[in-house]
């Protein structure tokens, strides 16, 4: 279980979402909905409702927000149909980005996205040309005195997770998404608190970025898409040069 982790080095593509708890809310609360809608409001009997709890309680989302979004999702609060997209293309450089939405207006989310990918100086793709350099993976982010490679090791290899690194005070274990929910009951059970947990999907590959200036297009191109209201995720296959990461902080 060893690898070298890119995490803290490209958080700059999640920084800005990740700075607007009520867009992360926003997201994972439809995602609730749809997977009550799909599976029932029962926890236990379904999986991805499942899942998308455990991202809540990671992101501290309130009770009552959760359970307004299941209610929903039931159709206790009116019917909810979003609808799944995910949309590809390229940023500048070669990167390769990969847009999930959940939308109720597929032309609106196509032609918003369409527009940030004009804008940023980055042109869509086919389906399946980027999401080809892409794999479906449980992740989970951990930092404080919780990072630690020997105490997560005990917790989290019996659980089923494959990759464990810690890098700068924070630890990332990565896994098959079937092993989501036992790692996830691992840490839980452990009292470890996790800052991210979701299945993600990870690169195979990834493009190195060794100008600031291309450094902040695809920042700024992944930013816009990340504000949009219909998107859920934007994952991008790049990482930045000690340099270049140092070059953005000094200009932040």
């Amino acid at each position: 279980m060893s690898g070298h982790s890119k995490w803290a080095n490209i958080k700059h593509q999640k920084d800005a979402a990740d700075k607007k708890k009520g867009k992360i809310f926003s997201r994972i609360g439809k995602e609730i909905m749809v997977a009550a809608k799909q599976g029932g409001g029962d926890a236990n009997a379904n999986p991805r409702l499942r899942a998308a709890l455990t991202a809540a309680r990671a992101a501290n989302m309130p009770n009552a927000n959760i359970e307004r979004a299941i209610k929903k999702g039931c159709g206790e609060l009116g019917d909810v149909v979003f609808k799944e997209i995910v949309y590809e293309g390229y940023a500048p450089g070669g990167v390769a980005v990969l847009v999930d939405c959940l939308t109720d207006n597929s032309n609106r989310s196509a032609s918003e996205v369409r527009f940030c990918f004009d804008r940023g100086n980055g042109n869509m793709a086919n389906s399946g040309a980027v999401s080809r350099m892409f794999t479906r993976q449980a992740h989970f982010v951990i930092t404080g005195e919780w990072a630690d490679e020997e105490k997560l090791m005990e917790i989290v290899l019996d659980a089923g997770a494959e990759d464990l690194s810690v890098e700068d005070g924070v630890a990332e274990i990565w896994s098959a998404p079937g092993t989501f929910e036992d790692i996830a009951g691992a840490l839980e059970k452990a009292g470890v608190k996790c800052d991210e947990a979701e299945v993600v999907r990870r690169p195979e590959m990834t493009v190195e970025i060794t100008d600031a200036a291309v450094a902040k297009q695809v920042i700024r191109m992944v930013e816009s898409l990340e504000d949009l209201d219909d998107v859920q995720m934007v994952t991008a296959n790049y990482t930045l040069t000690d340099e270049v990461a140092e070059q953005l902080d000094s200009e932040e």
